[in-house]
């Protein structure tokens, strides 16, 4: 089998299993419509991990598919580049996302739109792969789009419900936003380089970062400054980044199973892999490096702040999600890009492993998601409670897990960065460790430790008709993807670090310019995963974490008098739950304006302009004229010849004059 047969089978098998499932879903069946897609997904998996291998025998891939157009001297082409960091991300795509189609069978079994759904998300996976695998801004444009319209489908799947169809649509609205600067980064890519090839613009990054734009007259701006601003832009959309990160929480309006796949280890790192591919274009702009790093530092703190007051199960692990975006962000800032791959790939399997593990003990409590509702679920939920401390000691970066390797190499690298913001960064990540301890334990204390609240009617809620029903522990096919996702939470950060960090492995396919190789700096320090390990007890973010952790056990499971203690602090509290007032903002300014604006342009435009004035105007103008014609028309023949004598004597006059 020849490598590019290979690579359409990694990229097509999900395409072929979303369209049956979606196409012919009333004839196979609900069973038909699972096997094929888990089939389709379990293929590209197996293409993957081939590749993978190849790739790590040293066998790279540039080239194109077929061309779509050409224009000028431009080729507009679907092509793959197959290195090591598009296999690293074809891996974790293919992996999560089976583990997530295995665990829909378990959570979506009673829902009308069953082979809907799976065919939504096989599609989502032939998207997510079709930009990882991209070898030009073309079809990284289409995978970006692609998988902006899957999210948008599976965010509003329950159609019915009000909230979800919001949710959707604020997450198209936001996402447009970011995709506006993506084009536009695009398009001056494409005017300046004259190329859309990765290898080709890549080769005139130095050219690029020597050439002046003037956005505004007189003042001049760097190229290459301008081009990765925009580019990040759209990642700042796609990954949820301050202050285009409100559709995120909303969006887990939609079944758990996508909020694992889309939300936590896919669509939203598409961000983060893009800047990582573009690494050449950035590292010659310290303002656009710093520019990110400081989003990134932004959202890293003050979205994990947000998750302390949330309720529902979902949106703590949500708001989990942005604070940890934010770290990968900030690796890309100090130019750690490496460091950021690395902590996509962990967590991804260990945010996955608790979306999951949410959805369980949603399935247990017979969709109850508020967790005041919940608690002592440790003894009705055994393997549930198991994973998800897996997930959470993983989250909050414990010695020897996969999150420990990979947040700590982020934290060690900004310590060394020189880049402008890296003071603030380096203290904002730090903080960080202590409230993502502290929200992560607070779920976790208030789920599965103290006494059921089930029917004691604590909250604040009226109680749903399924409070009092007893927890129970999900059904195997929901919890055997859990355990997967578990072993590799544990392990596979100690396996891949010194590799992926230290080895050499994204040797030619990132650039980094050595003033800024923070990594390199790092790996001084490096002697093994197994040191590593055992010197992060000593370290500062270790106690941090410990801080967050006993702080979460003391206020939320041992000393009720203390969480009644805190409302000394709502005025912050407050401050919290309504997001910073970044929705009301966007409502009151963005949302209320653009109606104001719409009803503005409508009234005057629409009604005056073309109604009044072209339409209803043109018809009174032809009215009058009619009018004042007709009343030239009398009947009397005399009136017509004197009308005659007088056309006759102009036209007389205008000749002798014209001679």
């Amino acid at each position: 089998m020849t490598s590019m047969n290979l690579y359409l089978i990694a990229a097509l098998s999900p395409l072929l299993g979303a369209l049956l499932a979606g196409f012919f879903g009333r004839q196979i069946g609900r069973s038909g419509a699972h096997t094929v897609t888990i089939l389709g997904v379990t293929v590209s998996l197996l293409a993957s991990l081939i590749v993978f291998r190849d790739v790590l025998d040293g066998h790279v891939f540039n080239g194109a598919v077929y061309t779509w157009a050409l224009v000028g001297n431009v080729n507009f082409e679907v092509g793959f580049l197959i290195d090591r960091l598009s296999a690293l991300m074809m891996i974790v795509v293919t992996s999560v996302s089976l583990m997530v189609h295995i665990y829909t069978i378990g959570y979506m079994k009673e829902d009308p739109g069953y082979q809907r759904f799976f065919s939504y998300i096989s599609l989502f996976t032939f998207a997510m792969l079709m930009l990882v695998m991209s070898n030009n801004f073309l079809q990284l444009f289409f995978g970006w789009e692609a998988v902006g319209l899957v999210s948008y489908l599976l965010i509003g799947f329950w159609y019915k419900k009000e909230s979800a169809i919001y949710a959707n649509l604020k997450a198209f609205l936001v996402n447009r936003v970011g995709d506006f600067g993506f084009l536009l980064g695009i398009a001056l890519v494409l005017h300046y380089a004259g190329s859309l090839d990765y290898a080709a613009v890549f080769a005139q990054n130095e050219n690029l970062a020597t050439q002046q734009i003037e956005l505004f007259n007189g003042v001049g701006w760097s190229l290459v400054t301008v081009i990765c601003i925009c580019l990040f832009v759209g990642a700042m959309g796609k990954s949820a980044q301050f202050p285009l990160h409100v559709w995120l929480p909303d969006s887990m309006e939609g079944p758990t199973p996508i909020s694992a796949l889309i939300h936590a280890a896919t669509m939203v790192t598409a961000g983060i892999f893009m800047v990582a591919r573009m690494s050449p274009l950035f590292e010659y702009s310290e303002a656009a490096l710093s520019f990110v790093l400081i989003i990134g530092s932004i959202t890293a703190l003050f979205m994990g702040l947000l998750g302390l007051v949330q309720n529902d199960i979902k949106r703590v692990v949500a708001y989990s999600t942005l604070s940890q975006l934010g770290y990968m962000t900030v690796a890309l800032g100090v130019s750690a890009y490496s460091a950021a791959m690395f902590h996509l790939m962990t967590h991804a399997f260990f945010k996955a492993l608790l979306f999951l593990a949410a959805g369980s003990v949603i399935i247990g409590m017979h969709h109850q998601q508020d967790m005041r509702y919940m608690g002592g679920l440790r003894r009705k939920m055994p393997i549930t409670w198991l994973v998800s401390l897996i997930g959470s000691l993983a989250l909050i970066g414990f010695p020897f897990l996969s999150g420990f390797y990979s947040k700590d190499s982020i934290i060690e690298s900004v310590h060394f960065s020189t880049i402008p913001g890296s003071g603030f960064a380096y203290i904002a990540v730090l903080i960080g460790v202590f409230i993502t301890a502290l929200y992560s334990f607070r779920m976790y204390f208030l789920v599965f430790e103290g006494e059921y609240r089930g029917g004691s009617g604590s909250a604040q809620h009226d109680q749903s008709e399924h409070k009092n029903h007893e927890p129970h522990e999900s059904p195997r096919v929901v919890w055997m993807p859990l355990v997967v996702l578990a072993v590799l939470s544990v392990f596979s950060g100690a396996i891949s670090i010194e590799p992926i960090l230290f080895g050499g492995y994204f040797d030619g396919v990132i650039f980094v310019l050595t003033s800024h190789d923070v990594v390199g700096q790092f790996g001084e320090h490096f002697h093994g995963w197994l040191a590593m390990g055992l010197h992060g007890f000593q370290t500062l973010p270790f106690w941090l974490a410990l801080a967050g952790v006993v702080v979460a056990w003391f206020i939320f499971l041992y000393s009720p008098r203390a969480r009644a203690s805190l409302s000394v602090f709502a005025p912050i509290r407050r401050l919290l739950e309504e997001k910073y007032f970044l929705d009301k903002l966007n409502e009151w300014c963005f949302a209320s304006g653009s109606r104001s604006l719409g009803n503005l342009l409508w009234r005057i435009g629409d009604q005056k302009v073309i109604d009044g004035l072209l339409v209803n105007g043109s018809a009174k103008l032809v009215g009058k004229l009619g009018l004042f014609l007709r009343r030239m028309q009398t009947g009397f023949i005399s009136h017509y010849a004197f009308v005659m004598i007088l056309g006759a004597f102009a036209l007389v006059t205008i000749w002798l004059f014209g001679k």
